[in-house]
């Protein structure tokens, strides 16, 4: 099993810079997204058998988001449970812990790019594939359904319109 996957999802704490360094910080995203990359390299090597990056499937990546769950830190009510739909259980429960999917969703868009720039094409990128991101529309669907949650798609405000300048009256001067 990987132990660097647990750090996969949580967020980076800062690091202060040496004094005469003229090296360049990278960003928090930049240096998560290169974890979060090392990780998903890190797993696949240690799949049976070990898989290479231009093998790799959306299957593959969903397998990878199925294994992340066991360090998930976001209680999901199962619908037997009581507490089920209710976003403040008053008493603990039973309950497995999975990773969020706001986490997850995270994941896969720096892992989307991290592919791209590390010489991957935008058309097998297997982290933008069909699977996976009906995965997590289930992902979001359920765990807001446990937590009695709606995400419903916003509406777009339009702004309201503009009133147009009054038309400007032509004088004109023609002879009669």
């Amino acid at each position: 099993m990987i132990a660097a996957a647990a750090v996969t999802t949580s967020s980076s704490s800062s690091s202060s810079s040496s004094g005469g360094s003229a090296t360049t910080q990278l960003s928090r995203y930049e240096n998560q997204k290169r974890r979060d990359w090392n990780t998903f390299g890190q797993y696949l090597r240690n799949h049976r058998p070990p898989l290479s990056l231009s093998r790799c499937s959306g299957a593959h990546v969903l397998e990878f988001l199925r294994y992340l769950d066991q360090f998930g830190k976001t209680k999901v009510h199962t619908q037997l449970c009581p507490f089920f739909g209710h976003p403040n259980p008053p008493a603990p429960c039973a309950c497995p812990l999975r990773q969020a999917w706001g986490s997850l969703d995270a994941l896969i868009g720096r892992l989307r790019t991290a592919f791209e720039e590390n010489g991957g094409s935008p058309e097998t990128n297997p982290f933008g594939a069909r699977a996976v991101r009906l995965y997590l529309r289930e992902v979001r669907d359920l765990q807001a359904k446990a937590r009695g949650i709606s995400y419903e798609k916003k509406k777009r405000k339009r702004p309201p319109p503009t009133p147009l300048p009054p038309p400007h009256s032509v004088i004109s001067s023609s002879p009669n």
